[in-house]
């Protein structure tokens, strides 16, 4: 696990906590197994999982269809697309819907290049660059913009912090995070790709995400 991608993993003092830590956790003891983490860098995360450093990925992993010779990965947990948000009293159902309006974005972000695409798609919209993401939404929030384009983390952890405000959220991209595990290793894969998909039926990862998103 990378311990430095927030709400998804971080080191505290003496332990790790987040999202994937709790997913972690939660799949070993549904499994009856120990667990052990092993903190890395993301960039070393298949890496170690190819030298079998590690079992298993569970670190904000992005399905990478290139990798698929190499990793299994599971049914996705988490989409961590692009989102667009708009206000609940004038909401905006999906980016055709932005034509005439005006949209605001992080500059030089994924959804600053989304939003340059839809330009080239439908009918001209007005975008206003902000430094973050959390400006942006700030400009919806205030009525300095139309609706926001933000990725889905952004745009959770703000509406957490803005239980007041009422909002709307479509997706716009996809984005999926998955446990990646060796593509020798199916049998590990199967039984953490199960324990998954019954914590997806339960309803227990959805509590998971409302804790930390």
């Amino acid at each position: 696990v990378d311990p430095a991608a927030p709400p998804f993993a971080v080191a505290t003092a003496d332990d790790l906590v987040g999202f994937d830590i709790d997913l972690a956790r939660t799949i070993a003891a549904r499994l009856d197994i120990p667990l052990r983490f092993v903190p890395l860098g993301y960039d070393g995360l298949y890496d170690a999982l190819r030298v079998d450093q590690v079992d298993v990925l569970i670190s904000a992993v992005l399905i990478d269809p290139q990798r698929r010779n190499d990793v299994l990965y599971t049914l996705p947990y988490f989409n961590a697309g692009l989102v667009l948000v708009s206000p609940s009293e004038s909401p905006l159902a999906d980016m055709t819907a932005v034509s005439g309006h005006a949209l605001a974005v992080e500059f030089g972000s994924n959804a600053d290049a989304e939003a340059r695409r839809w330009l080239r798609r439908v009918l001209p919209f007005e975008t206003r660059p902000y430094e973050r993401a959390d400006y942006a939404l700030d400009a919806v929030r205030v009525g300095d913009a139309d609706a926001a384009l933000v990725d889905a983390i952004s745009a959770r952890l703000y509406l957490r912090g803005q239980s007041n405000w009422q909002a709307q959220t479509r997706a716009v991209t996809d984005a999926w995070y998955a446990i990646a595990v060796r593509a020798d290793r199916s049998a590990a894969w199967d039984a953490v790709n199960h324990a998954l998909a019954k914590l997806i039926e339960e309803g227990t990862v959805d509590e998971l995400l409302a804790r930390w998103l």
